[in-house]
């Protein structure tokens, strides 16, 4: 047992010791520099092949470069970035309820039967016949009821980078953003997979159109610290069984 309780102990000191290093700081910002959307745009894009008869007019405007005035600036390929629509305002009410009764009487004596109940009755106890052999009597009853409520709301825009292109031409997005009011920090992360026709004209998609769709909306710093109950009362609830 020595063993282990030292083990606890060192693994106790080291999370202490980690938190003991945000004492008196704000949440630091996770670095943009590596992460997936920087190295998406960080890449060279592949040149896309053209037909060998096409001759393009400089300087028109019915040009259908990307950066001509009515070109197709969606997003297409690693690194371009598009805007993700939240709006989510899902809500949920059920309610049931079930009742249930039941009762039943059963009798069954012998009075007459040849003489040989009055014979029986002889050997019986005090007070014992077979005219009233068996008397059973049963009832039953049961409620239930049920209800469930639940409404959520959430709208929010975030910018999000196509980090890769699947071989059926979907696109892989991924975008993150990140704000620090005082010692607060709110986090906010959206990944799935679009279909390049589902992106509108200017360039956004909602969120029913992400297949596996990821988000995730919290925070982290002072507030939701105090908020979060403490590692002993967490391993508590795990382990009591009341």
């Amino acid at each position: 047992m020595r063993p282990v309780s030292f083990l606890l102990l060192v693994l106790m000191a080291v999370s202490a010791c980690t938190r003991m290093n945000e004492v008196g700081k704000a949440p630091d910002l996770n670095p943009v520099e590596m992460s997936a959307e920087h190295v998406a745009m960080s890449a060279t894009a592949l040149p896309r092949a053209t037909p060998a008869n096409s001759s393009p007019v400089r300087a028109s405007l019915w040009s259908g470069g990307r950066q001509s005035l009515l070109g197709d600036r969606r997003a297409q390929q690693a690194g371009d970035i598009l805007t993700v629509v939240i709006e989510i305002d899902d809500r949920a009410e059920f309610s049931n309820s079930s009742k249930r009764a039941r009762s039943g009487t059963e009798e069954m004596g012998v009075p007459n039967l040849f003489g040989l109940p009055q014979s029986i009755d002889k050997d019986l106890p005090d007070g014992a016949s077979m005219g009233n052999a068996v008397s059973l009597s049963s009832s039953s009853a049961s409620n239930g009821t049920g209800s469930v409520k639940r409404n959520e709301k959430l709208e929010l825009r975030v910018a999000a980078t196509v980090i890769g292109t699947l071989p059926n031409g979907v696109l892989k997005i991924q975008g993150t953003q990140e704000v620090r009011v005082n010692f607060e920090l709110r986090e906010l992360l959206v990944t799935g997979f679009v279909r390049p026709e589902d992106i509108s004209r200017q360039n956004e998609i909602s969120y029913d159109k992400i297949a596996s769709a990821r988000i995730s909306y919290g925070g982290r710093g002072q507030i939701s610290d105090v908020q979060q109950p403490r590692y002993g009362q967490q391993v508590a609830d795990i382990i009591l069984p009341f």
